[in-house]
């Protein structure tokens, strides 16, 4: 491993001993499940030849879900995609009539990012990229700025909300040109959604809607078609924590966000979206429950079912459904090394512990809560940093005496109570 900076070592050290996923250097750490990362991959490649592509990411609490989305939008950077991604939350969803979904959307565009801009804000920049762009088309042809805005936006206008969407983007060039910074402001602000009513939009732009509730997906597609001919390759969007569509207690609600999740999954079966991905990030519940999750639905259960011939360990990674399969144990001592070399900034002449200390940590978790801490790997991650950071404050200290100065579980204590404990370093 390469020699890491001071600031993403801090940064991933302190996500991570908070059971979170850092929002950097996650090449440094990341481990396994290499065949569900090419799966994804394809997906990409899928979205940049003008396709499209739905997944639903699957797994437990703690499973890796989130490392896993944040992965898939790097190598979506990499490959000249923009993304979006936002998490759902009780006020935050994809179907509402009271501002959840506008809200959705504009936290998602908030985290607008591009292969330059990763860590979010980009909209500003993927506009003024067009704008630019059209302005040096411009000037090599001898044609006015406006007509090849508006021929390279005519695709949009073809699409639902589209002409409104492409008036905003040449109020943005007018602004551009006039040097009237506020106007460039109005137009980002109608992008973001930020606009709650069309009286106060019509104040500053000369449109005749805004982006509401309503209007989420459909904008998704006029994005997608829009920083494709900004000059990227296309959009991937990623939704985290849909749990809370299960959570929610009106089956009215869940079902009209469930229509939501339908509509958008018979768009890219069907081919009638390009240069657009969507990514679900959920639980088995979401998924699998009968009576709140998708397979309430009759019309998504039938579309998400898994394939009966993948059994006795064969995988299928070709449907909508990628199920994260559990980090076998050498991904795991893998993991383990490599967060121990972010401890060392890369020099392994630095490292805390040895070897010998990776494998024992490893037994000892084994022994308290068995194969659980495969298949939710965030306790043990959070507990061998919290191990190591423990080292790292108290020189001296032997790694043999926190690992075996602990107390042994009591023989009927259940695996919840284990996974506590572990957290605390209480192994």
């Amino acid at each position: 491993m390469s020699s890491i900076r001071q600031k993403d070592r801090d940064l991933i050290v302190q996500a991570l001993s908070a059971g979170v996923v850092p929002r950097v250097g996650l090449r440094h750490i990341q481990v396994g499940r290499s065949r569900e990362v090419e799966a994804l991959v394809r997906d990409i490649d899928r979205i940049a030849d003008a396709g499209s592509a739905a997944r639903f990411v699957i797994g437990e609490y703690g499973a890796g879900k989130t490392f896993f989305l944040n992965l898939v939008r790097l190598i979506a950077l990499e490959r000249k995609c923009v993304t979006v991604h936002a998490d759902l939350a009780p006020d935050r969803r994809l179907h509402a009539t009271g501002g959840q979904a506008r809200g959705l959307y504009a936290e998602a565009v908030r985290n607008m990012a591009t292969r330059t801009r990763p860590e979010g804000g980009a909209l500003p920049s993927v506009v003024e990229r067009f704008v630019t762009e059209c302005v040096r088309e411009a000037e090599g042809s001898g044609t006015p700025v406006e007509r090849v805005i508006d021929r390279r936006l005519a695709p949009l206008l073809e699409m639902l909300g589209g002409h409104d969407f492409a008036t905003v983007i040449k109020a943005y060039w007018r602004g551009h040109e006039d040097g009237d910074d506020g106007l460039k402001a109005a137009a980002l602000r109608w992008l973001r959604a930020e606009y709650p009513t069309k009286t106060e939009a019509r104040q500053s732009l000369p449109v005749r809607s805004i982006i509401d509730d309503a209007d989420v997906y459909d904008t998704f597609k006029l994005l997608s078609g829009f920083v494709r001919v900004a000059g990227y390759a296309g959009l991937l969007v990623v939704f985290d924590e849909m749990v809370n569509l299960y959570k929610l207690q009106s089956a009215q609600a869940r079902n009209q966000n469930y229509e939501q999740i339908l509509r958008m999954l018979n768009d890219v079966l069907q081919g009638s979206v390009e240069g657009l991905g969507i990514v679900f990030g959920g639980t088995p519940d979401f998924l699998l429950d009968s009576r709140r999750g998708l397979y309430s639905y009759q019309a998504l259960q039938s579309r998400l079912a898994e394939n009966t011939f993948a059994t006795e360990g064969r995988i299928d990674l070709s449907g909508p459904v990628l199920r994260l399969q559990s980090l076998s144990p050498e991904d795991l001592l893998i993991l383990l090394s490599n967060i121990r070399t972010v401890f060392a900034l890369g020099d392994a002449d630095a490292h805390l512990v040895p070897d010998e200390a990776l494998t024992a940590f490893m037994d000892h978790c084994n022994r308290r809560i068995g194969e659980a801490y495969f298949r939710t790997p965030r306790n043990t991650i959070k507990a061998f940093v919290q191990f190591l950071s423990v080292l790292e404050q108290n020189r001296g200290t032997s790694w043999r005496e926190l690992l075996g100065g602990v107390s042994p579980d009591a023989e009927n204590e259940s695996e919840d109570e284990a996974d506590d404990e572990l957290v605390d370093l209480r192994l």
